[in-house]
């Protein structure tokens, strides 16, 4: 039987007591909407379908965030990215609501107004997927009883495809820039491991990750390959090295033990960034000095809209010119031909030429 009780401010609060079941209770403004919501419970208990939501409305976003990094993030390879991701979560006004209130138009509303502040659609299915995997795994694996409301929404196409090259006479500004030659201010705050992993990252096609984590002891000058043990698809596989990307670890202070670069990729990108920007400033002064108008000197793409993801778009573009597909798969660790098949471009005299 439901009881109720008129609380000092007013509001009912009706109590619903069935055996075997833990007690439900909630307040309402008025003892008609208490009843209502009693005579549900009761009627979806003696159906044998009632959930207990109790701990779905008592759990925040917030804090269910916090113990899926804790337990579900750790162990992931891309724990770094994902942890700033949750961090960027918890400061949203969703991360104050219950699991239970949470509805797929909040998420549907929360990706139009990224879409509108002009966010990437990677980065937003990124961050829906972080939302969608957390409900999955609190029903799956915690106990409680929540839909998953990423699932009823749709999710921005993504456009993966950049085709950004290295411009002319791009490389060896940026390496300028990394050192800090006379072109550029001598106080340019850099990584000092930029420009080795800058090389070896257009002479290999390594990704970001790939690059932090190598480890000496997989390294192989004499027979020129580095061997990565665990990478994104979850295989090994073997890289050869050029002749510059020999040179450049060569120039390296070598230790028996421990990681080729002591760094970490959010490092590497703050550094990368930072140096773009300060390269670019110099650059600009640089033309104008040169008497270039100020719309030539905007029109001029030099350090524009270049990400160090796209190192590995130029890397593979260039070995795409020495390798056959089967060959460069094995370099880039692409596991699927169509997303290499638009790095070739043969051109029909070439092709000519092979059926002669």
């Amino acid at each position: 039987m439901a009881t109720f009780k008129q609380r000092d401010s007013g509001w009912w609060q009706a109590v619903v007591r069935r055996k075997n079941q833990p007690p439900q209770s909630k307040t309402f403004p008025t003892k008609k909407d208490a009843e209502a919501w009693a005579r549900d419970i009761e009627n979806k208990i003696d159906r044998g379908v009632f959930v207990d939501k109790a701990e779905a409305e008592a759990t925040s976003l917030s804090k269910a965030l916090s113990r899926y990094l804790k337990e579900v993030t750790v162990r992931k390879k891309s724990h770094q990215m994902e942890s700033y991701r949750i961090a960027v979560w918890q400061q949203h006004k969703l991360a104050d609501r219950s699991l239970a209130s949470l509805r797929s138009q909040d998420f549907a509303q929360y990706r139009d107004q990224r879409l509108a502040q002009g966010m990437a659609a990677s980065t937003i299915r990124n961050e829906l997927a972080i939302i969608s995997h957390l409900f999955n795994t609190a029903s799956r694996e915690w106990n409680i009883p929540v839909t998953n409301p990423i699932l009823g929404i749709a999710k921005p196409r993504e456009k993966n495809e950049r085709e950004r090259r290295l411009l002319d006479g791009e490389e060896s500004l940026v390496l300028s820039t990394f050192a800090g030659a006379a072109r550029f201010c001598a106080s340019v705050e850099h990584n000092h491991w930029m420009t080795p992993l800058f090389v070896l990252a257009i002479e290999t096609a390594m990704r970001q990750s790939e690059l932090v984590n190598i480890d000496w002891k997989y390294v192989d000058l004499k027979r020129r390959f580095i061997h990565l043990p665990d990478t994104k698809n979850g295989t090994s596989r073997d890289v050869p090295l050029s002749s510059r990307a020999i040179s450049a670890l060569e120039s390296l202070p070598r230790n028996i033990k421990g990681k080729v670069f002591p760094t970490t990729t959010d490092a590497l990108k703050k550094a990368w960034q930072r140096a773009l920007k300060r390269g670019r400033k110099e650059y600009e002064n640089e033309l104008k000095a040169q008497g270039k108008s100020q719309e030539e000197v905007d029109a001029d793409g030099m350090l524009i809209n270049l990400h160090w993801h796209d190192l590995r778009h130029e890397a593979t573009s260039r070995l795409a010119e020495k390798l056959q597909m089967h060959e460069l798969m094995k370099v880039t660790g692409h596991s699927d031909s169509k997303m290499l098949a638009r790095y070739y471009h043969p051109k029909a005299e070439d092709l000519a030429k092979k059926l002669a």
